[in-house]
């Protein structure tokens, strides 16, 4: 029996790496300026890295897979990456939960303090989380998810944030679709449809009634288009202790 439950996972987690990180938003369309004003750009050197959002004036939270390059700061207060209007943050310290790997395994979220307070305006807001340890999602639910990202396989990165509504699925359909799946996630998205994140920014959220229950975490980039997997999100609602350890502590614990 302990044989047979060896090759399962081994099954599982070669399915696994097949899987891509999120960086594109497909069949999506422009963000109004007056909405999602929590996202945030996560950037390295080179710039655009993730997507994120923010919790408060000092920290935001993405994806820690979004962490394997060095990240330097936000950009937030306008839609457009190059508007003149945009806000620079110093990213002060990044802090991933004690044990994490990769996306495969689980635990792919990431709070980044900032090294100085956002100003909150008109312009830059903040989003709630689930006030529990269940996001209480139903399957079907129209949810959304927003980036920077790629809108099609062979397309270029945007400048301007882009939105698309995408349903929550079945927990038991998304583990048989993907021959298993790391615990504490909610699939949204991408399978039997033509809109998703399919490597739809990492880190960004998957907001549902206002909440982000959800980070962008991976999918299988065989066809963007038409994924033949669901999209696979962190389950915030899992890691609310986590995170509000953190912030009242202001160290990674």
């Amino acid at each position: 029996m302990k044989s047979m439950g060896y090759f399962l996972l081994l099954s599982i987690l070669s399915c696994l790496r097949q899987a891509v990180y999120g960086n594109r938003i497909i069949h999506g369309r422009k963000v109004q300026e007056d909405s999602m004003q929590y996202m945030v750009s996560v950037q390295s050197n080179v710039g655009h890295e993730c997507g994120g959002f923010l919790l408060n004036e000092e920290y935001v939270v993405t994806a820690a897979h979004c962490g394997e390059n060095q990240l330097k700061y936000v950009l937030l207060g306008d839609h457009n990456l190059k508007s003149s209007k945009i806000k620079k943050v110093s990213i002060n310290s990044t802090c991933k939960p004690q044990g994490y790997e990769d996306p495969g395994h689980g635990k792919d979220i990431m709070i980044l303090r900032l090294s100085g307070k956002a100003s909150l305006n008109n312009k830059v807001k903040t989003i709630p989380l689930p006030t529990s340890s269940n996001a209480n999602l139903r399957d079907g639910q129209i949810c959304s998810v927003a980036g920077w990202g790629k809108t099609g396989t062979s397309h270029h990165m945007v400048d301007d944030l882009r939105v698309v509504n995408v349903s929550i699925l079945n927990p038991q359909l998304c583990w048989e679709k993907w021959g298993g799946l790391p615990s504490n996630v909610i699939c949204a998205g991408g399978y039997d449809t033509d809109k998703g994140f399919c490597q739809g920014d990492s880190g960004g959220p998957l907001v549902c009634n206002g909440v982000a229950v959800g980070v962008v975490s991976f999918n299988r980039d065989l066809n963007c288009n038409y994924p033949d997997v669901p999209n696979v999100h962190t389950d915030i609602s899992k890691y609310l202790p986590w995170i509000n350890n953190v912030m009242k502590t202001k160290e990674c614990v």
